[in-house]
């Protein structure tokens, strides 16, 4: 029971972070080499899994059929929130889960809307993650950095930890 309350508890700091981030940066494995581009996260309630659309195909969709290991990053400097997540990535064809995800504004990317036959999602399942949080204060930031100055301790920079889902 603990491992569960400990799960909605990372769950949900995840999700208090990333809430109001809407572009990620993706990356994949192609052969052994990262790369990464950006997407935008869909607006559904962070439970321990990311949706993205993407069309079928992108090269991106040959990457994770070859190898779904993927890490997305979130990144807000104006809050100095930095977010690091790595999971497995499962594409994702469910029409029901695509609807109910769509936004007229995705016409933007896909002109057919959806009734595009090669709109799709990924499914980020996240198992870990890495964050950063800064957000107190300049102030704050400010008084710490002149504490280590004068004291010759190393600067606080907010709140770090790993998480496991």
């Amino acid at each position: 029971m603990e491992d569960n309350k400990t799960r909605e508890e990372a769950v949900k700091k995840l999700r208090d972070l990333i809430e109001d981030i809407d572009t990620a940066m993706m990356t994949t494995i192609d052969g052994g080499v990262l790369r990464s581009r950006p997407m935008q996260t869909q607006e559904a309630e962070f439970n321990g899994d990311l949706w993205f659309f993407t069309s079928s195909e992108t090269h991106k969709t040959e990457e994770i059929e070859k190898d779904n290991r993927v890490n997305v990053s979130y990144s807000k400097p104006s809050g100095n929130i930095y977010v690091s997540v790595s999971g497995t990535a499962e594409i994702v064809r469910d029409q029901r889960k695509i609807e109910e995800l769509w936004n007229p504004a995705y016409r933007a990317w896909f002109p057919e809307g959806l009734d595009d036959p090669n709109l799709i999602l990924l499914k980020i399942n996240v198992e870990q993650a890495e964050y950063w949080d800064s957000s107190s204060s300049a102030v704050v930031h400010l008084y710490g950095f002149v504490k280590a100055l004068a004291t010759g301790e190393r600067a606080k920079g907010g709140e770090n930890e790993k998480i496991n889902l």
